[in-house]
């Protein structure tokens, strides 16, 4: 199954992408979709192979590694350990230049769902939560890219 969501902001390419790959506080003005996030490994920035520890806001919890890492164009990152009910969980954020100098930002999921019986059902429910999510997810990385705040961190 895939989900996508897309949002025009009114910054550069290069600022959008960082806004989009802060942490800590900064990350939780805007990202209603975690409770906390932490590299493990010793890792202290993103790149390509770093993994990532994300605790979901309803606790579910995720280990994910960056597949792959070229800003400002886009980031992907794919499930390697997760929720029982994800056999396969995995994210791209694009980031495209606009002729008005803003950015269109399209962020793509797509997953399947376990046990094979079950996957029918769980995924279509899936979809519609996932989306619902994504479609917030997105909605709250647009007010960061106005968040005089956040603009300051990356600034």
């Amino acid at each position: 199954m895939i989900v996508e969501s897309s949002v025009e902001v009114p910054v550069p390419p290069d600022v959008a992408f960082a806004v989009s790959q802060t942490t800590g506080a900064t990350r939780l003005r805007w990202d209603p979709f975690i409770r906390r996030q932490s590299f493990l490994d010793g890792a202290t920035v993103p790149a390509k192979g770093v993994r990532t520890l994300t605790r979901h806001r309803s606790g579910l919890r995720m280990v994910s590694e960056y597949v792959s890492y070229k800003p400002p164009t886009n980031v992907g990152m794919k499930m390697v350990e997760g929720p029982w009910f994800f056999a396969v969980m995995a994210g791209g954020w694009r980031f495209t230049p606009l002729p008005d100098g803003g950015t269109r930002a399209v962020w793509r999921y797509s997953f399947t769902c376990r046990p094979a019986w079950l996957a029918p059902v769980a995924e279509r429910i899936g979809r519609v939560v996932l989306q619902r999510d994504v479609d917030r997810r997105i909605a709250g990385f647009a007010r960061g890219c106005a968040d005089p705040h956040v603009l300051d961190a990356v600034g």
